[in-house]
């Protein structure tokens, strides 16, 4: 029988904070469960294991990024959408280490379909067609951009930028700059 109070979606919340603070692998059904003050066993009620756990996070942090992404660009177009598109992923995964940890599980195709990440793209060809790009350069500034906000980010995390004395902030809207450049500039076949 289900504790009182406790749902998937405070299961869901609660795991995403914790994993924000101790980083999603350190997420665990035992650690949720002291949380919760209830036996690991009780939670299976509402979840199947580690592994669903992780992915509603994930799920989560899809829906909230995309919720700002698109508060975010409201009214924009062009370089300020982008500039606007990048610093709400860059935002989100400094405030939210661990959901934004959680957004690269490899889901399985259907539940992809069914998640965020799909207004994620939706929001990013909005952005690419202000720049005049079709398929099949879309897919690859897609790919381009989100590989650029992601290495990015995730070297910043890590430290990967503390050896120069110039600011990330610098060097973020340099690179800004950059995929601006290239995006109005796309190559030719």
């Amino acid at each position: 029988m289900a504790r009182a109070g406790v749902t998937v979606e405070r299961l869901t919340l609660a795991a995403a904070e914790l994993a924000d603070e101790v980083g999603v692998e350190n997420v665990t059904v035992a650690a949720l469960a002291r949380h919760f003050g209830v036996k690991d066993a009780s939670l299976y009620f509402h979840i199947k294991n580690a592994r669903d756990l992780r992915v509603r996070i994930a799920l989560l942090a899809l829906a909230e990024l995309a919720d700002r992404v698109a508060t975010a660009l409201a009214g924009r177009a062009g370089k300020d959408a982008l500039v606007a598109f990048a610093n709400a992923y860059r935002d989100y995964a400094r405030q939210h280490p661990g959901r934004y940890a959680a957004m690269q599980i490899d889901l399985d195709p259907e539940t992809a379909m069914a998640s965020a990440g799909v207004r994620h793209a939706e929001m990013t060809r909005a952005i690419l067609r202000g720049y005049h790009l079709a398929e099949p350069d879309q897919t690859d500034a897609v790919r381009m951009m989100h590989s650029t906000f992601h290495g990015f980010v995730s070297l910043e995390k890590t430290g990967g930028f503390r050896h120069t004395p110039r600011t990330t902030d610098d060097s973020w809207a340099r690179t800004l700059d950059a995929l601006d450049a290239v995006l109005s500039n796309w190559p030719s076949r």
